[in-house]
Parts: structure tokens; C-alpha cells; sequence
């Protein structure tokens, strides 16, 4: 315990000195991210806070980690930097969608040979690889769409990664591995969230959220749970990050439905420009996201310490919400509604 609060401090204050420096380095490069119409944002606000993020959680896990597991985490770390890198490229030069997907298969391919993946079908491991990528890719992904309000995608990814943290905690024996990752995450998050809470100084851009959700998606598949059985824990993880899978699923439905590319259209149709429209402000809106998440991880322990029918069932009824929410949403305030 004591090592995972010193990797949790490491990380947090190398992220609230390290972002300032940051913030200085994208004005000094011209890494910035200009108003637009769909943007919420009037002033250019400085990219390059994921490099912050990044580099916070890589003193804290590579300075003070243990060396056992550190080696574990070698795919890991090598797919993070991956997508890091391509999110960098996309905050200052700009790059395609599906470039970016490339990326993103690329360091899944990685965690891959770095040995972590599902496990769910062991005659099949071709099945496993292919939900190891669709997974990786598509958390990837939904914390990037996420991130389009101040503190929003650092403030769930902090919400997700502590119920990450106290179920690592909860597992007997105790997961130190994931509970050391999640502690970095969390303190590199809150040290960021100092300078990217409404009204932001610095965003987090494509470099931060690629890399947190790559993050998050590796920590849902490191997680195990010996007493119970993966055919009711692969819900755990699910659960964990059902909001940024929610956000995703509303946005892909929307656009659908208007005849738009999911990927490739942008616009204000998150549920947090919903929030908005329905007439929170924008830290209201931010803030009801983070309860949100916690009422999911509420539900994933619930799972994690449940047996067939009882888990199947929360998560239903978790979908079932997810569900309803959409349509709701959708009737209720249509894209193109939201107030900037």
C-alpha cells in the first residue's frame, strides 16, 4: 500500500509541475487548438497536456514501480507511447481518422505480443485476440470522442480508474499491478484537472486522451478475479467504463440516424453538450458525468462479487438504462439542440 500512495503522489506532482511546462511548450511551438463553430472554447487554448499526463504516469510507475511487474508491463507501456505518438502528431499537424485507427490496431497488435489480452474462449484464441483489439480500439477511441468539455475525459478516467484501483485492492490477493497503474493514473489526472477544469488554460488534446483510453482499456483486461468466473467478470470492466461507452454509443446512434460518418463528423452531440442544452451549466454537466461513472462502478462491484444470474441481471438493467437514455436523448434533445 505504501508503494502505490508514493507512485500516486510521484505522478500527481510531476503532473501539476509539469503541466505549466507543457502549456509553455505548445505556445512556444504553436500546439494549440483554435475556436471553431462546433468548438465551446473563443480564444486559443495550448494542446500538449497529454504529454503531461503521459509523462507523469511514466515517472510514477518506471521510478517507483516494482521491477517484478514492471516487466509485465513492457507491451503495455510500448502500445501507451504508441498512440501517444500519433495523438502528438494529430494535435500538431493533423492527421486523417483513419490514420489514427491504424495507430490505434498497431499498439493493440503490441499489448498483443506483450501478452495481455482476453482470455474468455481458450480454444479459440484468434476470438480472443480479435475482442483484445476491438476493445482496445474502441476505448481508444471513446475517450477521445469524450473529451470534448473542460476536465471532462480527465475527470472520468480519474472516477474509472479509482474503481479500477479499489477492486485491484479488493482482489485476493491483491492485484498490485493494477492497483500501481491505477494510482498513476489517477494522480497524473488530478494533477492535470488543476489546470483543465472550466475555464481550461490547457487542453489535454489527442495525445492525453488517446493515451488514457489505451490506459484504461489495458487496465479492464489486467484485472482478474480468481474467486469468481470470467463468464460473469468480463461485465466488470464494462460496467467501469460504461459512460464513455454510452457517450460513444449516443454520438455513433445520432450520427447514424442523420446519415453522418461517426468517425468522422464532428458536432455537438455528446451528452455532455445534451447536459448543456437541458440547461446545466457547463461544469454541471461535467460534474453530473463524474456521477454517473461512479453509479456505474457502484454496479461494476456489485458484478465482481456476484454469481450467475444476480451479475448478468445489474448489467442488463445497466444496458437497459444505457438504452433508454439514448432515446430519451434523442426525442428529448436532438444534435444540433445543445446551447454553446
Amino acid at each position: 500500500m505504501t508503494q502505490i500512495i508514493l507512485i500516486f503522489l510521484t505522478a500527481l506532482i510531476f503532473s501539476i509541475l509539469g503541466t505549466p511546462l507543457a502549456r509553455r511548450l505548445a505556445l512556444y511551438a504553436g500546439v494549440v487548438d483554435s475556436p471553431a463553430a462546433r468548438k465551446l472554447h473563443a480564444a486559443p487554448v495550448p494542446l500538449l497536456g497529454g504529454a503531461a499526463i503521459y509523462a507523469a504516469f511514466m515517472v510514477g510507475l518506471i521510478v517507483l514501480g516494482d521491477r517484478a511487474y514492471i516487466r509485465e508491463l513492457i507491451g503495455i507501456l510500448l502500445g501507451a507511447t504508441l498512440v501517444s505518438l500519433f495523438g502528438l502528431a494529430d494535435d500538431h499537424w493533423g492527421l486523417h481518422a483513419y490514420l489514427k485507427l491504424s495507430g490505434q490496431l498497431l499498439a493493440g497488435v503490441v499489448l498483443l505480443f506483450g501478452g495481455t489480452q482476453v482470455y474468455l474462449f481458450p480454444h479459440y484464441p484468434w476470438l480472443n485476440w480479435a475482442i483484445t483489439l476491438v476493445w482496445v480500439v474502441g476505448m481508444t477511441n471513446a475517450l477521445n470522442l469524450l473529451d470534448n468539455m473542460d476536465g471532462l475525459s480527465g475527470g472520468v478516467t480519474t472516477v474509472a480508474a479509482a474503481f479500477f484501483l479499489l477492486l485491484a485492492a479488493l482482489g485476493k490477493p491483491p492485484q498490485i499491478l493494477v492497483g500501481a497503474m491505477a494510482a498513476a493514473l489517477i494522480g497524473a489526472c488530478i494533477g492535470f484537472l488543476r489546470y483543465n477544469l472550466n475555464p481550461a488554460t490547457i487542453f489535454m488534446g489527442d495525445t492525453g486522451s488517446l493515451f488514457l483510453g489505451f490506459v484504461l482499456a489495458a487496465l479492464g483486461i489486467k484485472l482478474r478475479f480468481p474467486n469468481n468466473v470470467p463468464w460473469t467478470t468480463w461485465l466488470v470492466p464494462v460496467c467501469v467504463l460504461a459512460l464513455p461507452i454510452f457517450d460513444t454509443s449516443l454520438v455513433f446512434v445520432s450520427r447514424l440516424l442523420r446519415g453522418k460518418n461517426p468517425l468522422t463528423t464532428p458536432g455537438k452531440d455528446h451528452l455532455s453538450h445534451r447536459l448543456v442544452a437541458l440547461g446545466l451549466t457547463r461544469r454541471e454537466a461535467v460534474l453530473t458525468c463524474y456521477l454517473i461513472g461512479g453509479a456505474c462502478g457502484m454496479v461494476a462491484i456489485y458484478i465482481a462479487q456476484s454469481r450467475f444470474p444476480n451479475g448478468y441481471v445489474a448489467a442488463c438493467l445497466l444496458a437497459l438504462a444505457g438504452v433508454a437514455g439514448i432515446i430519451w436523448l434523442e426525442r428529448r434533445c436532438p444534435a444540433g439542440t445543445p446551447r454553446a
